[in-house]
């Protein structure tokens, strides 16, 4: 018996003795390979031996393979959504609820609410990573800093503190980036295109003055049902139905947080519709005409918006003792600021700040310096802001100027701005005065049409994107 027969015999004998066992197919297999290599020609005995052994082979083979593939349930213009990215966001949503007691819904409805709220940051990302926004790692590193700080930890504390909650510190991480890119984009898209009038801050303190409940703060809850762009009536009229339906439930005794989970199409309804503390002003102009006619615990009718179809409810209020008149803390502040960008690096940042100290506390006057090197809209002032309040500069602004005596220069300051020198001229106490006012009233303007303004803009983002659900698909 040649060789090439001698390979066929084992191989018989193998298969007959333990196929298909994995230790028996196994070692039908460096069998096989052996016959491969020793065939010369190909031999009909040996062409049927092998394809015994494909026979037998394959359904273990095949069986040791098998791994579990995540499903895609949803595309969203060229990318998409996975089973397990949406499991990971339901989790976190469901630990949200159990946090606020709010019940959930059914698991249906919960999941595809999920989804929803999914594609639409996932289109907004798509928008922000196309027209060029980047967050640096040197911003998400920042971000987790302050992170720490606020709960009082180092770095090392704080991600410990995240592994002992299951959390992935590389997770966070990238929740940050996210989370800061929307916020860029917001600000780029929207906010910087609010123009408030100035018949606006007029009619806005003339009715601050008048009222008697300016200082009353509502806790409002609402649902959205939204309504696309370009929507039929025969579409309208669904989702005009499908609000009566939460309203009536709302109505009928049901948890006002669970309806909105159930039935509300905005970002804040795994949070049962929550929009918390907020004075009448800083409401949009549909729900403040509302709060004064709906006491604590009432739900309004259904309203409509270009947005959609809304229920508003005031869960409860406090305050309202009118405008207040008691002093504020203010200082006088001046600034020399080095952005750092692409253009700029972090390090080369610092050394450039650094340098102007030392000029100044060599002798060089703060306004020249100022005005030659910050980069700063205040430069033209000598880097002076003037009069500020709490509230007016960002944490890590704040908390450096605080810390300083009038005519003391701080060390190098960083903030999402860049690196900053600061010098606080003189601090008083005092009642806000008639530009304080108008610039308070033109936030509070700008806030709410922002908000009105960013819904608006979401919504249209979402009606243009490609969007194709495979939720059902199983």
């Amino acid at each position: 018996m040649n060789e090439l027969e001698s390979e066929c015999d084992r191989i018989a004998r193998l298969l007959r003795a333990a196929c298909p066992g994995p230790t028996a197919a196994r070692a039908a297999a460096s069998a096989v390979g052996r016959f491969i290599r020793c065939i010369g020609r190909i031999h009909f005995r040996a062409l049927a031996v092998a394809m015994l052994v494909a026979s037998c082979i394959a359904p273990v083979a095949h069986a040791q393979r098998i791994v579990p593939v995540d499903r895609i349930v949803a595309i969203v213009n060229n990318e998409v959504v996975t089973r397990s990215e949406l499991e990971e966001r339901i989790r976190l949503v469901l630990s949200q609820m159990r946090q606020q007691q709010v019940d959930p819904p059914p698991a249906e409805i919960l999941e595809r609410q999920v989804l929803d709220r999914m594609i639409v940051d996932r289109a907004q990302i798509q928008f922000a990573r196309d027209s060029g926004i980047r967050i640096e790692d040197a911003q998400v590193d920042r971000a987790v800093e302050r992170i720490a700080q606020t709960n009082k930890l180092t770095i090392t504390e704080f991600r410990r503190a995240l592994e002992r909650d299951g959390v992935p510190f590389d997770k966070l991480r990238d929740d940050l980036r996210t989370e800061m890119s929307l916020q860029r984009l917001r600000e780029r898209e929207v906010d910087t295109r609010v123009q408030v009038s100035e018949s606006e801050i007029d009619n806005y303190l003339a009715d601050q003055a008048s009222a008697t409940q300016q200082q009353t703060e509502f806790n409002v809850a609402h649902v959205l049902v939204r309504v696309p762009d370009g929507a039929s009536p025969e579409v309208v009229e669904q989702l005009h139905a499908k609000a009566r339906d939460a309203l009536k439930e709302a109505r009928t005794g049901a948890e006002f947080a669970r309806v909105a989970v159930a039935f509300s199409d905005a970002a804040d309804a795994p949070q049962g519709g929550s929009l918390g503390w907020r004075t009448r002003e800083r409401l949009p102009e549909l729900f403040a005409d509302q709060v004064d006619r709906l006491r604590p615990g009432e739900v309004s009718d259904v309203l409509r918006s270009p947005a959609g179809f809304h229920i508003l409810k005031v869960v409860e209020s406090r305050g309202g003792s009118g405008q207040s008149s008691a002093p504020v803390d203010q200082t006088r502040v001046r600034h020399i600021l080095v952005r750092v960008g692409e253009t700029v690096s972090e390090s080369e940042g610092r050394r450039r700040i650094d340098r102007l100290r030392q000029r100044i506390v060599d002798g060089s006057a703060f306004d020249e310096i100022a005005r030659f090197n910050s980069e700063d809209p205040s430069a033209a002032r000598g880097g002076e802001l003037g009069w500020v309040h709490a509230g007016d500069t960002v944490p890590e602004f704040e908390r450096a100027m605080n810390a300083l005596a009038p005519n003391d220069l701080s060390d190098a300051v960083r903030s999402p701005f860049g690196w900053h020198l600061i010098q606080v001229l003189e601090r008083r106490t005092g009642a806000a005065s008639s530009d304080r006012r108008r610039m308070e009233a033109r936030r509070v303007i700008r806030d709410r049409k922002a908000d009105e303004a960013y819904e608006e803009w979401v919504r249209q983002l979402r009606d243009r994107a490609y969007v194709e659900y495979r939720l059902d698909d199983r």
